[in-house]
């Protein structure tokens, strides 16, 4: 769906002898995001797309296009999701099973792909590194993360290696663009129950990304964004202020030596 709408872009804009720098300025953007949108390397907003419908009288086949496209599912949604992540100005992630990858030592990363069974783990340990880079850059995002208490209690790579992440965790948590903050088990019953996601906001806006047995999903809808937006911060009334979340994490740490 996403490459037929692509095709379209480009056919209705020929079609009506149209250059890319005429529909650029109509959709007030730039030359390189025409092109980038016919190639199917950028994907457009619904005003965009109800742009054209009205201007070029199509009865509202681009905007019919944008919802099927992103009711399916994106076979490039990793490739997408990693360029949505490097430009993101705002990360914030709840995370139900795991430390997130953001955060993830080596070789806690390692003991979880390996753990998984797949033959290239050393590759995707890489990239998962790779994606940290940005937590160290000139203008870092903000990055916002809710973990539930069963993460800590849980030793992966062995008490040694869970020990180092841990402690991991609570140097970065000094950092003044990085905040994070524990769900106890006492909190019971809450929003977070359904599963893991993030919310990540950059130049184009909010896009949420949900995780999935075998992959992910991206969620580009801004009704269904916010649902995303609204279950975070319901699940960040559960849990601790970032200062109990510390000595919680380090009470975890102890336990381990």
């Amino acid at each position: 769906m996403w490459a037929w709408l692509a095709h379209d872009l480009r056919y209705y804009r020929l079609q009506r002898g149209l250059s890319g720098d005429a529909v650029a300025r109509l959709l007030n953007c730039g030359r390189s995001t025409i092109s980038r949108l016919e190639n199917n390397e950028a994907k457009p907003t619904e005003r965009q797309m109800e742009i054209l419908d009205a201007r070029w009288e199509t009865g509202g086949h681009f905007t019919t296009l944008l919802w099927y496209a992103r009711l399916g599912h994106d076979p490039s949604w990793l490739k997408q999701h990693l360029g949505i992540e490097s430009e993101a100005l705002v990360i914030k992630v709840y995370e139900t099973q795991v430390v997130p990858g953001l955060l993830q030592l080596r070789e806690y990363a390692h003991a979880l792909v390996a753990a998984s069974g797949v033959s290239n783990t050393d590759e995707i340990v890489a990239r998962r590194m790779a994606r940290q880079e940005i937590l160290t850059r000139e203008t870092p995002p903000v990055l916002w993360v809710l973990l539930t208490e069963n993460i800590l209690d849980w030793p992966v790579g062995g008490s040694d290696l869970m020990r180092e992440q841990l402690a991991h965790l609570l140097e970065v948590s000094e950092r003044p663009d990085v905040g994070i903050r524990v769900v106890p088990k006492v909190a019971g019953a809450h929003y977070g129950m359904n599963g893991s996601f993030k919310v990540m906001t950059g130049p184009s806006g909010d896009v949420a990304f949900t995780e999935a047995t075998g992959g992910g999903r991206l969620v580009l809808s801004p009704t269904e964004v916010q649902s995303y937006v609204l279950r975070y911060d319901r699940i960040g009334q559960k849990a601790l202020p970032e200062d109990q979340s510390r000595v919680l994490i380090k009470q975890y740490m102890e336990a381990m030596g």
